[in-house]
């Protein structure tokens, strides 16, 4: 019997060893789970004859804040970096060295950040690793700068909606395809230059919208402008205004993934209301690159880049450009003399750098838009005609949130985001009833606000709205100039 009683103690002791051990055992596993696990992908956006613009993604797996991260890759021979944003980048050969910004060193659990660039070559990144580790999970490496995996980053494609389709591989092609458009159709392009004029007139409608598709490396140039202009601008025998796509009096049209550049203006938009651009290039533009005008409401741009505007004219060099200023409304205002483009939505580009005025210059007249979760780069802003933000809100009810911006020299820089207020009519307090959430601003140690209201006895009836959730860095003077909203 105490031989029985002795072994059932020492069983029970066992047991509880065991039991502790476990615990302790489960403790540390937990310990160990409490922190981050970062990892990388790259995604290739917009792609031209000589580059593309590329992007990482850095997203935290693990159970613990990140504090800062360092992504490394390699280029193959031929390709470098030209140019690089919401990061420190440095470069020992063909080895590249990227570590995060200040704005966008934290990444929570479950959180992103991300950092861009340009090249000049067609190569793609291969060995990445994100703080020594494969950018796709693993074990550290044991060479800084190599991996035992290899990056194969994916190819942006353009996909074509369903209906009729019209392939073209020429300029006279596509002309006529835009001649001969009708609701539902695709007109896809073949990969190549397509040098004229690209004027579209015909409308669409809600259920059967027009579109032109095509890859990146499809590019429309047009070497206008040239013949007599009217007094307003119409599509008119005999004249070209320079334009790299027009489309006019052409509702619910999508142009998509191919790239407009070497034209007067990129892409403009005329009494084309519910238009879509998706994933354009627009770049080397001597004014704007991308303008809905004559109460062109309700049509969006998104996941495009822009950069290199203004070349011939910097004043006039804006990334996207909403509305009209009131001293052109005899020509594009067509609702009650005022240029209506409404509720225009501005969403996840890239805007500059080399963007010579505002990246986005939102036109008195013009009311309800949304500009989210863009990146704009400042730097090569000219000053010229008051462009000296990133963001210039005339409108009114615009929400502007969930942007990053930065600015680095050279240029000419005073604010993040700016409100003017033209005295056009009562009916309309330009400047005014726009909200400020959750975007994130460098200025480089030359800007004086991230956001500056110029008036607030203008808007004593619908004031501007900054909430605490806008963050800045390196400002001579601080996130606004007006009181903070929690």
């Amino acid at each position: 019997m105490r031989r029985h009683r002795m072994t059932r103690k020492r069983l029970l002791a066992a047991l509880a060893a065991t039991v502790s051990a476990a615990a302790l055992s489960g403790a540390v596993v937990t310990a160990e789970a409490a922190a981050p696990s970062l990892s990388a992908t790259f995604a290739q956006g917009s792609v031209w004859d000589s580059g593309y613009g590329g992007k990482y993604t850095l997203t935290n797996s693990g159970d613990a804040t990140s504090t800062q991260w360092t992504v490394e890759f390699d280029l193959p021979a031929g390709t470098v970096v030209s140019s690089s944003w919401s990061s420190v980048l440095t470069r020992s050969g063909q080895h590249y060295k990227v570590t995060n910004a200040g704005f966008n060193a934290t990444i929570k659990p479950g959180g992103t950040a991300n950092f861009g660039f340009n090249t000049s070559g067609l190569g793609l990144p291969t060995g990445c690793t994100v703080n020594g580790v494969p950018c796709g999970g693993g074990v550290p490496t044991s060479t800084p700068g190599t991996t035992t995996t290899t990056s194969e980053p994916p190819v942006t494609t353009t996909s074509v909606p369903p209906g009729d389709v019209v392939d073209v591989g020429t300029a006279a092609e596509l002309q006529a395809a835009l001649a001969a458009a009708s609701p539902g159709r695709t007109i896809r392009l073949a990969a190549g230059t397509y040098r004229g004029s690209f004027v579209a007139t015909k409308p669409g409608t809600a259920a059967a919208p027009i579109t032109v598709t095509g890859p990146a490396t499809a590019v429309l140039i047009n070497d206008g402008p040239s013949g007599e202009a009217p007094s307003c601008p119409a599509p008119t025998a005999g004249w070209d205004p320079g334009y790299g796509f027009w489309l006019y009096g052409a509702p619910y049209w999508q142009l998509k993934g191919f790239t407009v550049q070497e034209a007067k203006k990129g892409i403009v938009v005329d009494n084309s209301h519910h238009t879509v651009i998706d994933g354009v290039r627009v770049h080397r533009i001597d004014e704007e690159a991308v303008h809905f005008r004559r109460s062109s409401a309700d049509s969006v741009i998104r996941d495009s880049t822009i950069s290199h505007t203004g070349l011939v004219q910097a004043g006039y060099g804006e990334g996207v450009y909403l509305g009209s200023a009131n001293s052109n409304w005899g020509c594009h205002g067509n609702s009650g003399g005022v240029d209506r483009s409404d509720r225009v939505q501005v969403l996840d580009n890239h805007i500059g750098p080399y963007v010579a005025a505002e990246g986005i210059d939102v036109k008195e007249g013009t009311a309800d838009g949304v500009i989210r979760g863009n990146t704009f780069d400042g730097q090569g802003v000219s000053g010229q005609n008051s462009a000296d933000s990133w963001v210039d809100v005339k409108g009114i009810g615009y929400v502007i949130e969930g942007n990053t911006g930065s600015f680095a020299s050279p240029g000419t820089f005073a604010n993040g985001y700016e409100t003017h207020n033209p005295d056009t009519s009562p009916s309309f307090p330009n400047g005014c009833g726009n909200v400020w959430r959750d975007n994130k601003s460098d200025l480089g140690g030359v800007g004086q606000y991230a956001i500056k209201i110029t008036s607030t006895s203008k808007c004593s009836e619908r004031p501007n709205v900054v909430y605490a959730s806008n963050t800045v860095s390196r400002a001579v003077n601080g996130l606004t100039n007006i009181p903070v909203t929690p």
